[in-house]
């Protein structure tokens, strides 16, 4: 599959459009649904493939809860390294109460993928969890950047950043 076929793909499968509130609390008149590609096998395996392709320094996968998480299972069967779920808070009151489902060891080189980069908080969160845990983040990798200052933030956090597609590729005009 070209990029461009992906591109029309996803937005096939994904574009939204109305009244919609991101995560970063901003308004938008689309949104991209990303549980609607990350539960066709066809698009999940695909994009396994692409993050597999950038992984071949690191020894983990990690992906954050909820979203992350199909993407970073198809990665590492595709490339045959274990993975990591990072949550987005800590179980309170029962099981092991770990921010950090799977195990990661100290010294670890970690790709953490991501689905939709809009202002790159959730990645940055996990990204520093994760370092708080031992490892190292080679990239932070999203499925689509929507230009709304995600590469900016991941940056000057201290991280790489790379999209497969942005919202350009998709043919989205900007809100």
């Amino acid at each position: 599959m070209t990029d461009a076929q992906l591109a029309a793909a996803l937005r096939q499968a994904a574009y939204l459009e109305g009244e919609f509130t991101l995560r970063s609390g901003r308004k938008s008149r689309y949104y991209l649904d990303k549980y609607l590609f990350e539960t066709d096998p066809s698009l999940l395996r695909e994009l396994g493939r692409r993050f597999a392709a950038l992984a071949r320094d690191v020894t983990r996968i990690a992906g954050a809860e909820l979203g992350g998480v199909a993407l970073a299972a198809a990665t590492a069967l595709e490339c045959n390294k274990p993975f990591v779920i990072v949550r987005n808070s800590k179980k309170a009151d029962y099981g092991t109460g770990k921010l950090i489902e799977g195990r990661i060891d100290p010294g670890d080189r970690v790709l953490l993928v991501e689905d939709i980069a809009t202002s790159g908080g959730q990645a940055i969160e996990a990204a520093r969890t994760l370092g708080e845990h031992g490892a190292a983040v080679s990239a932070i990798v999203a499925v689509i950047d929507r230009l709304e200052g995600a590469r900016a933030h991941v940056e000057a956090a201290g991280y790489r950043f790379v999209s497969l597609l942005t919202t350009d590729d998709l043919g989205i005009r900007k809100d």
